[in-house]
């Protein structure tokens, strides 16, 4: 194996660590701490579990930032792995991975902001007038912060197709993944409620596993195959 190679594996990955460590945080963020802070459309149950359990929803907050820096840091290497394969698809995984990000930042200042008013001297109406309107906000980052992420698995499948260096498939999949967010993004905001839906996402969900596993244990290949 030639220094470039080596050199290429390796990026390839750290790349696929940032994108673990993103997964992660989602999964301990979303799945184990959430529901122990937010109770959806009872901003008041709210309040009392903030007042109650603070410590809970800063770990919370913190795994959020941990979120927008992984997401951060996974879109620049993405860009560092790709570049000289498609550069401005890695241009557009990066710049799409990174403003993803910044949508999920409003999600951990308006967390910031709930820790600050559950502490204030502010009447109770007023407290929970506050959180419900704080907790629309995270719902919203988050809802809308999928079209962005739909859009940067689109060129990440694009390069994978065309270079051939990882599993076409696995090309296919992201892009469809990536469709599929900014439909089921789309179709939320349109007031379409149906549980088909939740079904767009899942080849997203699928391709990026898929991503992760083949960055971390094979890398990438050097040349396309003949």
């Amino acid at each position: 194996m030639t220094k470039s190679q080596e050199s290429l594996k390796k990026d390839a990955r750290i790349t696929g660590l940032f994108y673990l460590s993103l997964v992660i945080f989602g999964v301990l963020g979303f799945l184990v701490f959430h529901p122990k802070i937010f109770i959806a459309d009872d901003p008041a149950a709210t309040l009392q579990n903030i007042i109650g359990n603070e410590s809970i929803l800063r770990i919370r907050l913190l795994l959020e930032l941990g979120i927008v820096l992984s997401q951060v840091l996974t879109a620049v290497w993405f860009y560092k792995l790709f570049r000289t394969i498609r550069e401005w698809a890695s241009w557009s995984v990066a710049i799409w991975g990174t403003v993803n990000a910044v949508v999920i930042l409003i999600s951990a200042i308006s967390m910031g902001s709930m820790i600050n008013v559950a502490a204030s001297s502010l009447s109770t109406e007023e407290q929970i007038l506050l959180i419900s309107v704080l907790h629309n906000i995270i719902s919203n980052a988050w809802a809308a912060g999928s079209l962005f992420f739909g859009l940067w698995l689109i060129p990440m499948g694009y390069i994978v197709t065309h270079s051939r260096r990882m599993p076409i498939w696995l090309g296919y999949m992201l892009i469809i993944g990536g469709f599929g967010y900014i439909l089921s993004t789309l179709l939320h905001y349109s007031g379409i409620q149906s549980a088909f839906i939740e079904y767009l996402t899942i080849p997203a969900t699928i391709g990026e596993f898929w991503m992760i596993g083949y960055l971390l244990v094979f890398g990438i290949r050097s040349d396309a195959p003949l």
